[in-house]
């Protein structure tokens, strides 16, 4: 009985290796079956989780057919996954896993002319839109994942969103495909006439079958499909039999597959159509004391002919206020709304776009609709609505707390506008009845509601109650005429219920389109048809009970460390690029692994092992940490806050207990005492940078890229030049005292940046103290040195909280090290009541000078710097994470005459010693030229470039050969003495 139970294992790797073996040779890209791998794809934004055996990276359309034959021979599934942000669990299944979106994400073509575009399947919707905009074009479905979302995807699940009131959904936009079929053979799918399609119908080929069989399906069943199919027309369930049945319209496989999660086929290539794009919007806000009072308002909204109109309940608004990256919404609300809704007018005409705006204001009043409605006329005013908006997912999923989760299970139900009040009041009824709870939101001006209960999936009563909602909600939908998934597909939940919302006949009929297409069941199977129950797979009971692990961080979370790293919903926001500052790797990359997402499911599995501490040891884990820049981007972009920089740390002291330290991280672990060594033996101590044989031995011996220049110590530092100046007469200081952190960088490096800022606060009536004494560990707590950064940590928080008067503000101008006092302390010693102290009076430099400047206590001169200056300010990432970058633009714009715009690029690719590091230097670099670098060197040379963060000012000079000023510097510089 060992014995069997031994072998079997040992076959099926044996086979699994093989797999690989032939899938590396026959592939021109690249394949992975590790653990971690199919871990990472084992999961999609849904509630389900299956390990698939395999992941495949393909480049081209040979590699996807070379894979589907390969895997038609050793009997396995084979699935396409885009960015994976299916919420019905598409793209989770137990064969060969293809990833489209790293290799095949070109756009092959884009005719303006014929307003067509031809793309790979992993070609983002952003990124199609940001093209097609040169010519005033885009594509017309609208999904509130458009950073991330691919068109394979939205292709997949027949995707729509907000603006599908006047565009449709993808259905209506795809043109041709190019696909694979089950049998590795290719494919054109797109309208043909009835010639064309009796001569394909001809051929002796998978294809050929096509076009013979599913006309007589169609004959067979006409009955059914002509009576089966929900009345209301938006629909992203089943297989569009309707679709194929017109009479009026050519024989359109390419419509037919659309919406089909790849159980059909799989498309390699599309040809999709463009639509002008709107160049004006405006939107108006109205504000509700309820969420049934908001959707009475749609039909008046309806009847003034909207392009959209959204809502938004109170939970999620709550939710918005408690994160930087949206708090801004809240400041342009009036009173305290139940709910929101927009309604959006989009075109050409400003005034008529106007004159629609207060057609509805004036409806909106006489029928008693809402309080209050906001106008939001220009691009700046709708920024924070839409951005929130959009975002409502994430922030949903970021109210759950441990497994009770709101969950994507009744979610996508749509039903006529006319109907929707009193189908949500019923709604609403079912779920208090069953004692659950629910944040709303969606498109009412399709009747689709986004509602996901709060539930514990751990507790397998609560799997029950699940599950009777569900049908609840099935035979409530029905009821009404609408549809059980209007957008999000059928997946692993609700294609179960499909037999019953479809009847035995048309069932039988699409189990029959699915035999055509796949007989050998090889195509994503187990979704649409044939389907297991829906509470299978589901992802938090199939893992362990977390172990107890000690960790030195605190993770004030329910499950710890493991609870940390599990909030992740898998909503793939971290997988945006050309905005935000999340997450830069992934962006250089491309790969999923080097996503925040990536990273927090590698560590579920590393923390879910027997022995958790060792399993952080793990050196592939190492791998998948490795390019993680700890910019902490994630802590605040990510609507989860799935803070990594914290998780990486934890995790890398755990495999320094493993392996031990490495030399490389003790010395940047050091890099105060070495930095300070440094400018008391300048200019010695530079001459590493300049001389060839001691530069090449840095490369060799700790690892510093030979292309990096290294910083320049200055031997009269910020300590030296504050001494000096204290025999000097004090200023009177009215407003009492300020301590001055003299970080471990800018202080040995760039002081005259401390001495501006020093400077200014005295005028502005400060007594500055300078606290030299310690280091804030920041250094240490990056390279996982905790029980270092952890006395640096205590040693520093005590000398602030004793030596300075209480209440007393605390500043700095390097935002790492002055972050770390408000945030990593309090996770390195929660309980310590200096800490405490120190960090609720960390302020930014930049505020008390604002301050000073709008009391008149700071006077700058009109005429420092020319009229119409232009500032270019790039903000840092832990600035960003922990407090905004308000403060900064609001110092750089009360300079008299100056323009300052704030860029939106992200990290700059330095992090510290990040890019440094000879084997990330390229990363560094490519996460620089993402954004930051092409738009420093699109700037003419007067344009002043700014940046906060002493890494940025390195990266910006290195990457584009520009010097970047502090803010407080040109302060300095316009300052009335």
């Amino acid at each position: 009985m060992t014995l069997i139970g031994d072998e079997a294992p040992t076959a099926a790797a044996s086979a699994d290796r093989d797999l690989e073996r032939r899938l590396r040779r026959d592939l021109d890209g690249e394949v992975a079956f590790d653990d971690y791998t199919r871990h990472l794809f084992s999961r999609d934004a849904s509630m389900y989780s299956i390990t698939p055996r395999g992941v495949v990276f393909p480049k081209h359309t040979a590699d996807v057919q070379a894979t589907v034959r390969v895997a038609a021979e050793y009997g396995i599934p084979v699935l396409p996954r885009g960015a994976g942000t299916s919420l019905a669990g598409q793209t989770v299944g137990p064969g060969l896993v293809l990833d489209f979106s790293r290799h095949m994400n070109r756009i092959l073509e884009l005719d303006p002319e014929r307003r067509v575009a031809r793309v790979e399947p992993g070609v983002v919707q952003d990124q199609l839109n940001k093209a097609a905009a040169a010519h005033g074009l885009m594509f017309g479905p609208d999904t509130s994942t458009s950073n991330r979302a691919t068109i394979g995807g939205m292709i997949g699940n027949n995707s729509a969103g907000s603006g599908s009131l006047r565009y449709g959904m993808t259905i209506d936009h795809v043109r041709a495909l190019d696909v694979v079929l089950s049998d590795g053979s290719t494919a054109r799918l797109e309208p043909v006439d009835e010639a064309e399609r009796k001569r394909r119908a001809d051929l002796p080929t998978l294809e050929g079958r096509l076009y013979r069989d599913l006309p007589v399906i169609i004959r067979s069943n006409a009955a059914a499909i002509a009576e089966g199919f929900p009345e209301f027309w938006r629909r992203a369930c089943g297989y569009r039999l309707d679709r194929l049945s017109r009479d009026d319209t050519p024989f359109d496989l390419a419509k037919f597959v659309v919406g089909s999660e790849g159980t059909l086929c799989i498309a390699t290539e599309a040809e999709v159509d463009l639509v002008p794009k709107p160049p004006r919007t405006v939107i108006a806000v109205g504000h509700f004391t309820s969420v049934v009072a908001a959707i009475e308002a749609t039909e008046t909204a309806l009847s003034c002919h909207p392009a959209a109109v959204e809502l938004m309940d109170r939970t999620i608004l709550d939710l918005s206020r408690q994160k930087i990256e949206y708090a801004s919404l809240g400041e342009i609300l009036e009173g305290d709304p139940d709910a929101l809704l927009f309604v959006s007018f989009t075109g050409d005409d400003e005034t008529e776009l106007l004159d629609q705006l207060r057609q509805l204001t004036t409806l909106w009043e006489r029928y008693g609709h809402g309080y209050h409605t906001l106008r939001a006329v220009t691009p700046q005013q709708q920024g924070a609505l839409m951005k929130v908006r959009k975002s409502s997912l994430g922030l949903l999923m970021a109210a759950g707390e441990g497994t009770r989760r709101p969950l994507a299970f009744v979610e996508d139900t749509a039903v006529d506008p006319v109907h929707l009040a009193e189908y949500t009041r019923r709604f609403k009824g079912i779920l208090d009845d069953h004692g659950l709870s629910a944040g709303f939101y969606g498109h009412c001006s399709v009747g689709c509601l986004h509602i996901r209960p709060f539930v514990d999936l751990a507790d397998p009563q609560q799997v029950i109650t699940m599950r009777t909602v569900a049908e609840l909600i099935k035979d409530l939908v029905t009821e009404y005429g609408g549809v059980n998934s209007s957008e999000h597909g059928d997946g692993l939940a609700r294609s179960e219920f499909n037999r019953e919302i479809f009847g035995d006949e048309l069932y039988e009929a699409m189990r029959a389109v699915k035999g055509v297409f796949d007989p050998q069941d090889r195509m994503n199977p187990g979704k649409i048809v044939d389907a297991p129950a829906m509470t299978e797979n589901l992802r938090d009971p199939a893992l362990p009970p977390a172990v107890e692990l000690r960790t030195r961080l605190d993770f004030d979370i329910v499950g710890g460390m493991r609870g940390a790293a599990d909030r992740c919903m898998n909503i793939g926001l971290c997988r945006k690029s050309g905005t935000g500052a999340m997450c830069p790797s992934y962006m250089a990359t491309r790969n999923e692994q080097d996503s925040t997402r990536g990273r927090a499911n590698a560590l579920v599995k590393a923390l879910s092992e027997p022995d958790p501490k060792k399993a952080l040891g793990d050196e592939r884990l190492h791998e998948v940490l490795d390019l993680c820049l700890m910019c902490k981007a994630c802590k605040s972009e990510c609507p989860l806050g799935v803070d990594m920089a914290t998780l990486k740390a934890e995790a890398l002291s755990h495999h320094h207990d493993e392996h031990g330290i490495p030399l490389r991280s003790r010395i940047f672990g050091s890099i105060r005492f070495l930095n300070r060594l440094g400018s008391a033996t300048a200019p010695l101590s530079n001459l590493p940078g300049r001389v060839g044989p001691l530069r090449r031995f840095l490369a060799r011996w700790p690892g510093i890229a030979r292309e990096r220049p290294l910083p320049t110590f200055t031997r009269r530092n910020l300590v030296r030049w504050f001494k000096g100046r204290e025999q000097s007469p004090r200023l009177v200081a009215p407003q009492g005292t300020v301590t001055y952190l003299a970080d471990s960088f800018t202080t040995y490096t760039e002081p005259g940046i401390g001495a501006a800022a020093i400077e200014l606060l005295e005028v502005a009536g400060w007594d500055v103290r300078l606290e030299s004494g310690g280091c804030c560990g920041r250094s240490s707590l990056s390279k996982g040195l905790l029980d270092d950064a952890n006395e640096k940590a205590f040693k520093l928080a005590h000398l602030l909280a004793e030596t300075t008067p209480p209440g007393s503000p605390i500043v700095g101008c390097e935002p790492s090290c002055l972050m770390t006092l408000r945030d990593e302390h309090k996770a390195m010693l929660p309980d310590d009541t200096a800490v405490k102290d120190v960090s609720g009076r960390v302020r930014q430099v930049e505020e008390l000078l604002v301050e000073a400047i709008d009391e008149g206590r700071l006077k700058l001169s009109e005429t420092a710097w020319p009229a119409g200056k232009r500032l270019l300010y790039h903000g840092h990432c832990h600035q960003k994470a922990e407090v905004g970058t308000a403060a900064t633009v609001a110092l750089l714009k009360r300079i008299p005459g100056v323009e300052v715009e704030e860029l939106d690029a992200g990290c700059c690719g330095m992090a510290g010693s990040f890019g440094f590091e000879a084997e990330h230097y390229d990363v560094s670099m490519t996460v620089g030229e993402d954004r930051l670098f092409p738009a420093v060197r699109a700037e003419p040379d007067e344009t002043v470039i700014v940046a906060t963060g002493v890494s940025c000012r390195q990266q910006i000079f290195h990457g584009t050969e520009r010097d970047a000023w502090h803010p407080v510097q040109l302060i300095r510089e316009a300052l009335i003495v």
